[in-house]
């Protein structure tokens, strides 16, 4: 038997992947602490390199280039990834709240969540202004205005900037010069999309640029023909009613001034959300968490934070991503020193900063203190390479040993040997209590006994005119945030219920915990059912039991069970020559999983699989039903051809696919093509004997998805061909949106073979 991994005893949980924590997750990777649970919350797995996007928004870097994927990076820190939004903090019960997410405890808490620019007290700017912050809904709106423009260059169009620091000038530049670049390449003159930059300062840059930057910037904006409003105080915005691309917004301004435009980018002084000040933590005028040298809240001990939410009580600077970049080594050595209750080292940060800001052509303004120089493109490329060096370190990640990548270490205590057996179970008050915190489960009139009784077996009431039909799956945990999982998990077992026309009735849950204190177990336990009791409910299906162990790492499973008539069922016989084959879901989620083990996968590839395989065939089933469906099995692990060699077996028949009609995840055929398989795949392509004319065809790049294994896929449909179209067009409007007829089914002809793939 096998010494245990050292047992959870601490949980640090950081909010937010800024900068900082971008650095402090590489350098926690190469050196965790053994019993702590580091757990990441964040928005989006990508976040965005402050440095980088205006080059970005000028045309010069690719998404990838000037974004961190923060899910291979938590990948390698070994941290729990949550993609979801903190709404708040419960300091009394050390909890972060979050907006799709149960509560989630923490014994130290870090915030990195960056800042949004201060629009409260202008009326109309949050209804009409788009932020430049958060950065991704910014993006997303100038995504929008660069297709509008390449789509009708000859249009004429008004924008307009408020705000004239260093980040409002750069991204009037940066805008112009790409705007510009679109309308050239169609032959249409710059004129036809003005520039309004509004500042309620007499200069711009007025809070650290020296005299000659601010004239030098000054110069360039007027000679592109950007509108300069100096000393202008923005009093209200007001909109028309109507579309985004075809409403006029109007900037008022304290002296009268009226500027009418078509989009408004609000880049001014930096805010924080108002519910870290209610939290109860301290902070300053402005919102922000106040910290001390040693990034901690001033309040709160147990808390850090850095970047722009963070304000050094001693230390003071303006809001700007090169100081989260320096503040990413310190705190992760503080982390460390409080964790391991050794004293912490103060930080303090450089006093003037470098500033390098892109003019959007190609050169840049150099500034630091009292001197200035540029633009140049040589201050540009200096810009781009170190940049460019900044983001490597997040692209490529060190081999770890298993020896630290397991947690261990000489300087720990022995841990005492974890039982097996039944001494192996979670602890009865452990369970009660999260069954205590878990919302009501539903019940049924069928069930005799379930959690509700402390009998050692549900028992559930079965009616006379009703088949019984009973699955059961299980697996280890391939996200690191338990609650999805459970969700996931809870809709691959129900699958099979559904895939045989079948209604749920009730479920029994088995899990394995990781080796923890009772307290972190608890916690554990109670996200994953808290997912599980989701999806469940949902469904109308009663959690009657279950089992839970303890082990090296998260596993769950669910033993399902529903009821159906008899003369309702579905099976995977049935089918009919003639019949069309409609696939209900994209495929891929083998192949995107294992790239993300192997920190190949792109976050938003993993987020894509993730948002399928937490799509419920539920409906997909009805649905079925009411086109007639002649068989139907849902697609798992067996891959898509395994699973139809089992139908055309039972139903006697053969069927063709077309492989270019088979849909598959974003992302999916840039992990194929590079060669990365679920450990399943090769048994799953066995089924290849199967296939007519198989060398005919094997080299194509997509034949890799017939035989990757899926986590909760969709089902795979035999529909009478009247039916066809019209089964499609329901589900996609049910919302499975890549569903399609992928192949038919025919009479078993003289060839032994009863599968064709044609092209």
């Amino acid at each position: 038997m096998q010494l245990a991994s050292s047992p959870i005893t601490r949980d640090l949980v950081l909010v937010g992947g800024g900068h900082s924590h971008a650095i402090a997750l590489k350098l926690w990777g190469m050196n965790p602490l053994p019993g702590v649970r580091l757990v990441l919350i964040t928005e989006t797995s990508h976040t965005p390199y402050s440095g980088m996007l205006p080059g970005y928004v000028a045309g010069f870097y690719s998404f990838d280039e000037c974004h961190i994927d923060l899910r291979p990076l938590a990948n390698f820190a070994g941290a729990q990834l949550i993609l979801d939004r903190a709404i708040g903090l419960d300091l009394q019960n050390d909890r972060v709240l979050c907006a799709n997410h149960p509560p989630i405890a923490f014994d130290v808490l870090s915030m990195n969540i960056g800042s949004t620019p201060a629009t409260i007290s202008v009326p109309g700017a949050a209804e009409y202004a788009i932020r430049a912050k958060p950065v991704s809904q910014f993006l997303d709106r100038w995504h929008e205005l660069v297709d509008t423009v390449s789509r009708s260059p000859q249009k004429s169009l008004s924008l307009g900037i408020v705000g004239g620091g260093a980040g409002g000038v750069e991204l009037a530049l940066t805008m112009q010069a790409r705007l510009s670049q679109i309308l050239a390449k169609a032959g249409e003159p710059a004129a036809n999309i003005q520039f309004h930059l509004i500042h309620r300062g007499a200069q711009l840059l007025s809070d650290r640029s020296p005299t000659t930057v601010r004239r030098k910037l000054q110069e360039i904006l007027m000679r592109r023909g950007v509108n300069l409003h100096l000393s202008e105080n923005v009093t209200a915005v007001r909109g028309e009613k109507g579309t985004t691309e075809n409403r006029t917004i109007e900037v008022c301004c304290e002296s009268g001034l009226t500027v009418e435009c078509d989009r408004l980018f609000w880049v001014t002084q930096a805010s924080a959300p108002s519910w870290l000040e209610k939290s109860g933590l301290a902070t300053d005028s402005n919102g922000f968490i106040l910290v001390g040298d040693t990034l901690q809240s001033i309040s709160h001990p147990h808390i850090f934070a850095a970047g722009d939410i963070a304000t050094m009580q001693q230390h003071p600077r303006p809001k700007a991503g090169v100081f989260a970049v320096r503040q990413g080594k310190p705190i992760f050595e503080n982390w460390c020193a409080f964790l391991q209750e050794r004293p912490l080292k103060p930080y303090q940060p450089q006093k003037h900063l470098l500033g390098l800001i892109g003019t959007g052509d190609g050169k840049a303004i150099a500034s630091r203190g009292r001197w200035g120089l540029g633009p140049f493109s040589l201050l540009w490329n200096w810009k781009d390479r170190i940049d460019r060096a900044f983001m490597e370190r997040f692209s490529t990640f060190p081999e770890m040993s298993e020896t630290k990548r397991d947690n261990s270490s000489t300087d720990e205590p022995p841990q005492p040997m974890r039982c097996a057996g039944c001494g192996s179970k979670v602890g009865q008050t452990v369970l009660e209590r999260v069954f205590q915190r878990l919302p009501e489960i539903n019940s049924d009139e069928a069930i005799e006994i379930g959690l509700d009784a402390p009998d050692d077996a549900a028992v559930v009431r079965v009616p006379p005119d009703r088949l019984m039909v009973h699955t059961l799956d299980y697996f280890r945990s391939f996200l690191g945030d338990p609650y999805v999982f459970g969700q996931i998990t809870a809709h691959h077992c129900l699958s099979d219920i559904f895939a045989m026309g079948a209604t749920p009735q009730t479920a029994l849950a088995m899990a394995t915990i990781p080796y923890a204190t009772d307290a972190k177990t608890e916690e554990i336990l109670y996200q994953l059912l808290a997912g599980v009791m989701e999806v469940l409910n949902e469904s109308q299906t009663a959690l009657v039991g279950g089992h839970t162990t303890e082990g090296a790492e998260l596993a769950l499973g669910l033993a399902c069970n529903g009821f159906i008539a008899p003369n309702a069922l579905l099976k995977k016989g049935g089918m009919q020559p003639g019949d069309v084959l409609i696939l209900t879901k994209a495929l891929g989620t083998g192949t995107l999983l294992a790239a993300d083990m192997q920190l190949q996968a792109k976050g938003r590839w993993i987020e894509a699989a993730v948002r399928s395989m937490l799509q419920s065939n539920r409906e997909a089933a009805h649905c079925a039903i009411a086109h007639h469906a002649t068989a139907c099995t849902d697609v798992t692990g067996f891959g898509l051809l395994g699973h139809l060699l089992e139908m055309v077996r039972a139903s006697s028949v053969a069927a063709t696919l077309n492989l270019a009609a088979i849909p598959a995840i974003d992302g999916t055929m840039d992990t194929l093509n590079r060669g990365i398989f679920s450990s399943l795949y090769p048994q799953n392509a066995r089924v290849s004997k199967f296939v007519n004319h198989w060398e005919q065809v094997r080299r194509q790049p997509r034949i890799p998805l017939l035989f990757d294994p899926q986590t909760s896929g969709g089902l795979l449909l035999s529909i009478p061909e009247t039916e066809a179209s019209g089964c499609i067009e329901a589900l996609q409007k049910l919302g499975y949106s890549r569903s399609c007829a992928i192949g038919r089914v025919y009479p078993l002809g003289t060839e032994n073979l009863p599968l064709k793939v044609t092209l």
